[in-house]
């Protein structure tokens, strides 16, 4: 097989790279190790940035986000029983974010491919990619059982952090950020409506809970638990009264409750690989960087990233000029960092540390009341949540 551009993993990356290539005129092949029930069903992020969602629509991707998709303009932090809502279109122009789940971005993109784009094969585990280096990448894969190979002129890795991708850097090369937390989510999702319309970040001296919800009619919560936790140790009335405590007011809302059709522990790490491109391999989404979910970048990131390149290869493939393609790397991580910022400032300001000190707690209180009383502080939240513009 041959393409131009040989696309490993069809998450929201991988499948939005092949559409945008698609509307420029790139012809791609699309590799993903899983089926495609699973792909669909995978639970991951649910909020997209405006400028996720902009591109969506650009894309021919966004009908069925608008009709169902659930628009934002603002979060509500709460800290020692009080509520303060960040309205998010008084202070950054006009921009929002939307609810929309991970697993139904990947469902319409994946109609799409099928439809009008390039192959698109399930089950197709990449084993290696050659020549990252050379004129003649390629990607070793096994499908329906036998070994083949995807010859192309470039390689985008968008397979995640346990992909094959990453390790076709030589490690001489590289350069690893990371930093582990020593504390996990416990999420759940729960047929209940969700308690509140907009979502609810929580600072507790029992530690952080999020109120978020993936419909009108289904909820998503977490709470801060140690790290290591096994979900299944946490009964489902325990969980709704650590709720409940966590997300206290001093007025009458109440947390409603209901079944809980899903729970999972989910860890916490920062994570940044440089460069993000070796030769003709190009890296994208977790195969390169991983943020905490605190401040929902995981996905707009591999967004970013895979705009950053289609606009890369559409100009060398317009101009001659390979200008863009050689500064990717570059250019993607300057947006990443300012996210892994983002994501950090969230992380620490709202959730509390095993050995945190009376000094600390306070100091925790005395951020979010800086965001609650300046303009400043609270358009600088603002705008981090509502998305870094795209280079």
């Amino acid at each position: 097989m041959r393409t131009t551009v040989g696309i490993i993993g069809a998450g929201p990356a991988g499948l939005l790279l092949a559409r945008l290539l698609h509307r420029a005129g790139i012809d791609s092949v699309v590799l993903e190790s899983r089926d495609r029930s699973y792909v669909e069903q995978r639970q991951r992020a649910g909020i997209l940035e405006q400028g996720t969602v902009d591109v969506l629509r650009a894309a021919g991707a966004g009908e069925r986000m608008e009709r169902e998709g659930l628009r934002h303009d603002g979060i509500e932090l709460r800290y020692d029983r009080k509520r303060h809502r960040v309205d998010f279109p008084a202070l950054t122009g006009g921009r929002s974010v939307m609810v929309y789940a991970q697993t139904e971005v990947c469902k319409d993109l994946i109609a799409l491919q099928l439809k009008e784009g390039g192959p698109l094969l399930f089950e197709a585990e990449a084993l290696a990619v050659e020549g990252a280096d050379g004129d003649s990448p390629s990607i070793r894969f096994r499908h329906e059982g036998r070994e083949d190979v995807l010859e192309c002129a470039y390689v985008v890795g968008c397979d995640g952090f346990w992909g094959v991708s990453r390790k076709a850097i030589p490690e001489a090369l590289t350069r690893v950020f990371e930093r582990t937390y020593p504390f996990g989510w416990l999420g759940i999702l729960a047929d209940v409506p969700p308690s509140h319309d907009e979502l609810v970040y929580a600072r507790h001296d029992r530690g952080f809970a999020l109120l978020s919800m993936r419909s009108p009619s289904v909820s998503r919560l977490y709470l801060q638990v140690p790290e290591g936790t096994d979900a299944q140790s946490w009964g489902d009335e325990r969980i709704w009264d650590e709720l409940e405590r966590r997300f206290e007011t001093d007025d009458d809302w109440r947390l409603q409750r209901g079944p809980i059709t899903q729970k999972s522990v989910t860890p916490m790490r920062s994570y940044v690989h440089e460069p993000m491109r070796h030769g003709r391999l190009f890296l994208a989404g977790d195969a390169a960087h991983i943020v905490p979910p605190t401040g929902a970048k995981g996905l707009n990131l591999a967004v970013g990233d895979v705009v950053t390149f289609a606009r890369a290869l559409t100009h060398e493939k317009e101009t001659g000029s390979t200008e863009l393609l050689d500064t990717y790397s570059e250019t993607c991580l300057a947006r990443v960092w300012q996210a892994e910022r983002f994501s950090y400032d969230m992380t620490t300001l709202l959730h509390r540390a095993p050995d945190a000190t009376p000094f600390e707690d306070r100091l925790q209180v005395a951020r979010l009341e800086r965001i609650a009383s300046s303009e400043a502080a609270e358009t600088d939240l603002a705008e981090g949540y509502t998305g870094f513009p795209f280079a």
